[in-house]
């Protein structure tokens, strides 16, 4: 049997699989972020819901879920808002993400409840908490079959508590230090939200 091209096999970054006639050679995507069909964990994962303000009452809780055949992450969300519907569950990972002449994030995700509607939160140059700002944006998880959102980073706004910052800086994508999924209540929102709902994700990928 012959590899065309030849590859050294001191090479780790690439697998070499063959089946007696035939030899396949698969190479890392480094686009993904995070793969959690694979050996990505949520152990870098952290809560933040409306519970960090006195009021809050809501919930966000990331596992892994798998069995035999599959493997994935699961976001919980109960969402429990203020009348007005101020509100979020949320969680973030916090890190170092140079995303540098990539022009999307996206999601292969599947979102399950009465509500769908959830919104990435990405802050940068290591301003993770407030008073600083996040960049934002909303998106409506697709039901019942998996399917790829697609979040350019030329849409991710500065919002602050919800509320649209009117200002000129945009996001840094190549000092991003934290990012975040959030379900949100809907305060400045014509739909509000409530109650329990989860999102499923195989991966998280920059493009």
């Amino acid at each position: 049997m012959s590899v065309s091209p030849a590859v050294s096999v001191e090479d780790t970054n690439l697998t070499v699989t063959s089946n007696f006639n035939q030899c396949s050679i698969s190479v890392p995507d480094d686009n993904y972020l995070f793969d959690f069909t694979k050996t990505d964990n949520v152990d870098s994962w952290q809560e933040q819901s409306d519970t960090v303000r006195s009021v809050g009452m809501s919930k966000g809780v990331f596992v892994i879920h798998r069995n035999s055949e599959y493997r994935r992450a699961i976001f919980f969300a109960l969402l429990n808002p203020q009348p007005n519907g101020a509100g979020f569950a949320g969680i973030r990972a916090l890190g170092s993400y140079d995303l540098s002449g990539r022009t999307k994030l996206q999601l292969l995700c599947r979102g399950q409840g009465q509500f769908n509607g959830f919104k990435v939160v990405l802050r940068h140059k290591g301003l993770n908490n407030e008073p600083n700002y996040s960049f934002e944006q909303y998106f409506q998880a697709p039901r019942d079959e998996f399917a790829v959102r697609t979040l350019p980073f030329s849409e991710f706004k500065a919002y602050y508590r919800g509320k649209r910052v009117n200002n000129n800086e945009t996001l840094d994508i190549s000092q991003v230090t934290s990012i975040g999924i959030q379900m949100y209540g809907g305060l400045y929102q014509t739909i509000k939200q409530k109650g329990p709902a989860t999102l499923e994700i195989d991966w998280i990928k920059a493009e």
